[in-house]
């Protein structure tokens, strides 16, 4: 088995085998105690004979099972060694408290939003789990008990001032106090579990699920949900549990704008920032732990619209996870936070759907699990087995016994295209490529910063190009972000005056006033474009990238700026000292081992250079529960970062310099990822490969014979080819070779009542039509009106026609 560095495929095998026995299999002596269901009124506290019945009692312990983890064998490894080093951990912890007026812990001063909780939910799981060495020990729960009810005193008092972020008031803290509580319940006491069921009250009142809007929205109000129910376990309230439960469902309907899923597979948060891989994967994560804790509860989740965020697996997340990580475009302010988080994210990813697939149906359960097994086999950069055993033991118990079962195969890396046209993104994979585009428009920020976080990114929606050939998984993982020059991203235009640090308004408002953002698709190719206007700049441009089997044909004009600087198009900006070849007088360039590119190498300009930063790092992290009881699948509010150790990484840089000022510039180049150096010189001696139709800043277009392909970007109506529009759209042509076509079109700018598209080409019928399809002519020419494509999100109509 391929990938699986550190796991032998007999090692896989007979962890597969442990699983099944799971926790109930220990002896009795080893079975993390159940603790006590709570009876009687709302909000109260008080302490009644355990029943087996009792609901509460059930949830504790699918709590303790879906959270903590479950599903292993405590005594085979690595379970044993990993319980025994939190047993070990949580003495240290016990041993080490030090209550007093400023801290709980010597060394950590409160309010320690982060710390201090982490460590009383430490020592209340190797309470719970087994194998610890410490399961059910009395002195170790009063210690947590103890500890909660000391920070609450202290810090997370009824009556209290809440200062600084919001998220540790009413999420972070109350959750992770709230989850030690209940892992070690009745120890705190009644009087002790009520004043923190009052302080719960206070931050996080159940008023924060009256009104859907504000920070009570997507992922947010699922943690919101969860905080509110976690608090009617411990009070035994069965009507604070329901509606903690029905608080979810404004969360399930698609969206128009902002925040949550939007039709195209868009997952929003801050109203105008791409958020799959931290707070949607969060989101995703909370309702996986959900569902399987409520499954067979008196709350079930039952809204029918949950079938929403089943459908987002595969619709939202899966198109941005490329051999196991999540691609930084869907990360916001994120992607900053250390070497390697692009992994942790597909890792968090794919525990949740895991988890989620135990309460899907058995069709959606069996594609996702071969989803995952793909994920997880081809992501040899940090091998999920390997990560999840010290992550999440529930996660890495699933994951091997997939892994190890013959029965499922594992899903390939798919190929085509997806236009996320409501967030300005688009994924393209080839044959053995992977390729994910960031824009801004007027609904997307250019980039998001806030808490000390990202304050470079500047760049990231003016036309980002990240690409992947075969091993090729760490080129943005390893201190990229810190490291790389953040005015010449890959794929952008910029004007070279360095905006400063935080530019723009914080949580990704900072959203160019464009609306022509987006493109066409007809699932294989796509031509997508950008009305680009820079941040804080004078800069614009007009930007196509057209995304084909082996290539991305690159087209920019109407490249203006009066900022006083250089104007420069980063054609790449790779991570690597490999060696990069230029032949100008061929017009092609290519770099060992990435792939090669196809262009007027006299304009050209290229660097290597080794750069160096320190790179940030927050100065008090948060700590997020994703499915099945691992680290952060998001830290949505972490502190101003500080400086950490400096790092230094090679780059190799190719760009075009428009020079200072250019008044209309453009420029025409051939991306060609995991291309050989012979493939490239080939590309570069057949201009007709590829033919140019349009190259203004009023429309730009292209012919690709040998793929039949025909698109064009009509910045505004007119004549491109053999194709004309009657207003700004995409239209793509392709041509099956079977004797029929298909037409494709989108309007991005979401306002046509009306558009009329020829294609100058002989067609004898329409033979598959459209709703939105009015009128159709065929003949010499085929004439196409569409009705109102404005209601559409931008997204992508076609028609299939016999030529004739």
């Amino acid at each position: 088995m391929t990938g699986m560095i550190g796991y032998s495929r007999r090692s896989l095998l007979r962890l597969g085998g442990t699983v099944a026995a799971g926790a109930l299999a220990l002896p009795p002596a080893e079975r993390p105690w159940t603790g006590h269901p709570r009876a009687g009124r709302r909000g109260g506290a008080g302490l009644g004979d355990p029943r087996e019945d009792d609901p509460f009692a059930a949830l504790r312990r699918a709590w303790r099972d879906v959270t903590a983890g479950s599903g292993f064998d405590a005594a085979a490894e690595p379970y044993r060694s990993r319980l025994a080093e939190l047993g070990a951990a949580a003495a240290r912890h016990r041993d080490a408290m030090r209550p007093g007026p400023s801290s709980l812990w010597p060394g950590l001063p409160f309010p320690s939003f982060t710390a201090t909780p982490a460590r009383l939910r430490a020592m209340a799981r190797a309470y719970a789990l087994p194998g610890t060495g410490l399961t059910g020990d009395a002195g170790l729960a009063a210690a947590v008990a103890d500890g909660v009810d000391h920070y609450r005193r202290r810090v997370y008092a009824a009556g209290a001032e809440a200062t600084g972020n919001w998220w540790h008031w009413r999420i972070g803290v109350p959750r992770a106090l709230l989850d030690a509580a209940l892992l070690t319940d009745p120890h705190l006491g009644e009087r002790r579990a009520g004043a923190l069921l009052e302080a719960v009250d206070h931050f996080a009142p159940e008023c924060v699920l009256d009104d859907y809007d504000g920070t009570s929205t997507g992922a947010n109000r699922v943690d919101l949900c969860t905080v509110r129910l976690l608090r009617a376990v411990l009070a035994a309230d069965p009507d604070g549990a329901a509606r903690a439960v029905a608080a979810l469902s404004p969360v399930f309907p698609y969206v128009t704008e902002g925040d949550g899923f939007h039709r195209d597979g868009s997952f929003v948060q801050h109203t105008w920032v791409p958020y799959q891989g931290t707070y949607g994967a969060s989101l995703l994560s909370g309702f996986a732990t959900l569902f399987a804790v409520l499954r067979g509860s008196p709350w079930e989740v039952t809204d029918p619209n949950r079938q929403v965020v089943l459908d987002a697996v595969e619709r939202s997340f899966a198109p941005f996870v490329h051999d196991g990580l999540c691609m930084d475009l869907v990360s916001g302010r994120a992607v900053g936070r250390g070497p390697y988080g692009d992994h942790a994210r597909g890792r968090a990813i794919a525990a949740a759907v895991l988890l989620l697939g135990e309460t899907a149906s058995a069709a959606e359960r069996a594609r996702w699990r071969s989803m995952v097994k793909g994920w997880a086999l081809r992501d040899t950069v940090r091998p999920m087995p390997r990560a999840a055993e010290r992550e999440d033991l529930g996660f890495h118990a699933r994951l091997v016994a997939l892994l190890a079962d013959d029965g499922v195969p594992a899903a390939a890396e798919p190929t085509g295209h997806r236009l996320f046209p409501e967030s300005a993104r688009a994924v393209h994979r080839g044959r053995g490529w992977c390729a994910g585009l960031s824009m801004a428009s007027d609904r997307i920020g250019h980039y998001e910063h806030g808490n000390g976080e990202n304050l470079r990114g500047w760049h990231t929606g003016s036309g980002m190009l990240h690409w992947w050939a075969e091993g090729h998984g760490d080129q943005y993982s390893d201190f990229f972000w810190e490291t790389v020059d953040p005015c010449r991203l890959p794929g952008t235009t910029v004007s070279t005056r360095r905006p400063a640090d935080g530019a723009g308004e914080a949580w990704g408002d900072t959203r160019p006033p464009v609306r022509w953002v987006g493109g066409v698709t007809d699932g294989r190719y796509a031509a997508v474009g950008q009305h680009l206007t820079g941040l804080e700049s004078t800069l614009e441009a007009f930007k196509s990238w057209f995304f084909l089997d082996d290539a991305v044909v690159c087209l920019g004009a109407g490249i203006s700026c009066a900022d006083g600087v250089p104007v420069e198009t980063v054609v790449d900006n790779r991570r690597t000292g490999a060696r990069l070849t230029v032949d100008r007088t061929a017009g092609w360039a290519h770099l060992e081992g990435h792939g090669g590119y196809v262009l007027p190498c006299a304009r050209l300009r290229t660097l290597r250079e080794e750069r160096t930063a320190a790179p940030e790092r927050p100065s008090a992290g948060r700590a997020v529960t994703p499915a099945g009881g691992g680290p952060a699948a998001r830290n949505a509010a972490r502190p101003a970062a500080v400086a950490g150790d400096a790092v230094t990484r090679s780059y190799v840089t190719l760009w075009l310099d428009h020079g200072v000022d250019p008044a209309s510039a453009g420029y025409f180049y051939l991306l060609m990822p995991g291309a050989s150096p012979a493939a490239t010189r080939a590309r570069a001696a057949d201009p007709g490969w590829v033919r140019v139709l349009a190259g203004s800043r009023h429309r730009q277009g292209v012919h690709v014979p040998s793929l039949g392909v025909t698109a064009v970007n009509f910045w505004d109506g007119g004549t491109a080819g053999p194709l004309t529009a009657s207003a700004p759209c995409a239209v793509l042509v392709r041509e099956r070779g079977d004797g029929t076509a298909t037409l494709t079109v989108a309007d991005p700018r979401r306002d046509l009542d009306e558009l009329t598209v020829t294609w100058d080409r002989p067609v004898s019928a329409v033979h598959r039509g459209h709703p939105l399809l009015t009128t159709a002519a065929t003949g010499r020419r085929l004439t196409l009106t569409w009705g109102r494509l404005a209601d559409r999100g931008g997204a992508s109509h076609t028609v299939t026609v016999r030529l004739g």
